[in-house]
């Protein structure tokens, strides 16, 4: 699944080290999409063993073949914690990249490809044979906590509320005993919380559009939202650690990218 950011890679191949593996022992690396934090450290794992074939989105893979564009848009987003934070992603050449585009088959030897738009346009996730467990990307919110409320992360440029909504009343269908959740681990309850992140998005949705038509979705009503959202997570405990996801990706910029989006739509 996703790798993480390069600026992590050291901690990954720990972790590979502690299950007896190294980057020779991977095959394959499932990309959901290609946000930094997700998939920077996809080409030092391919640099490293370049048998490794990496699946992504057709419309992502050109970001990931040269990624200057998406580091500088990132910049832009984090300023100078840019680097420190992501690190410096390496290309992925385009033979090891497999790329999925709409209309093809969603099969793969070891599980499918379900397409899921919504937090990003080019989003991806991968249901595995073995135990039907589903690899969910960011598709499925932010888990902070385990009793905890689950969270849409709705950052700009990409956000896209009725794509999003689409993917998880498709998601009704599927059987799914448990779901990965990048940097948020294993999660059971998949249907429960699926019908919770339709409902936080939906709510989200209506509050920006009323704040938009009365002209009030500016920077205090973001700064309210992101305060409400830091409380309301964690009210659950993991406070220290809802405290640095936060300081990370503020809520306040994630209204907006609600904020954006609604006004282009």
């Amino acid at each position: 699944m996703d790798p993480g950011p390069a600026s992590t890679y050291p901690r990954l191949l720990e972790a590979l080290a502690g299950l007896g593996m190294a980057p020779g022992d991977v095959r394959h690396v499932l990309l959901t999409h290609i946000h930094l934090d997700h998939a920077g450290a996809t080409g030092h794992l391919v640099e490293a063993n370049p048998d490794i074939r990496v699946h992504v989105h057709g419309d992502g893979a050109p970001h990931l073949v040269d990624p200057d564009r998406l580091v500088r848009s990132t910049r832009r987003t984090f300023g100078p914690r840019a680097e420190t934070l992501w690190g410096a992603p390496v290309p992925v050449p385009s033979s090891a990249i497999r790329a999925w585009v709409d209309g093809d088959p969603p099969g793969l030897p070891w599980g499918r490809i379900l397409p899921s738009p919504g937090h990003i346009d080019h989003h991806l996730a991968f249901q595995l044979d073995a135990g039907g467990i589903l690899l969910t990307g960011d598709a499925m919110g932010i888990l902070l906590a385990p009793e905890g409320p689950v969270h849409p992360p709705t950052p700009p440029p990409s956000l896209d509320f009725h794509a999003w909504a689409e993917t998880l009343e498709r998601w009704a269908e599927l059987d799914v005993p448990a779901f990965v959740a990048t940097h948020f681990g294993l999660h059971q309850g998949f249907h429960a919380r699926r019908q919770e992140l339709l409902e936080a998005l939906s709510a989200l949705e209506t509050r920006v559009s009323r704040a938009l038509a009365d002209g009030a979705a500016g920077v205090d009503a973001a700064r309210a939202y992101g305060a409400e959202v830091v409380a309301r997570m964690s009210a659950h405990g993991e406070e220290d650690r809802i405290g640095k996801y936060f300081a990370t990706f503020p809520a306040d910029h994630e209204w907006l990218g609600a904020v954006l989006h609604l006004g282009r739509r």
